[in-house]
């Protein structure tokens, strides 16, 4: 009996270490996300890019307009339409 008791001792004091460890790793991870999205700015374009304006810029997003009016089509069996896509 007192070898299950110090089994169960020694589960309980490791799945609450792991416990703890994680609660850290998440703690730990959110405040480094939120450090870097404060003071870190989001870089713009390259220096040698146009942006948005530019013909490969203009393919893909055709390409991404294309993949999301077939897969409305497929979900809805050709009963529904894209009337419009915004950014959010």
């Amino acid at each position: 009996m007192e070898n299950l008791n110090t089994a169960l001792g020694l589960l309980v004091v490791g799945m609450v270490t792991v416990f703890i460890i994680l609660c850290l790793v998440v703690v730990i991870g959110n405040l480094v996300i939120r450090l870097t999205n404060r003071f870190i700015p989001v870089a713009g374009p390259a220096a040698g890019t146009s942006g948005n304006g530019d013909a490969a810029g203009k393919r893909t997003h055709s390409k991404k307009l294309a993949v999301i009016v077939a897969a409305v089509d497929v979900v809805t069996h050709g009963q529904g339409n894209v009337e419009s896509i915004e950014r959010k």
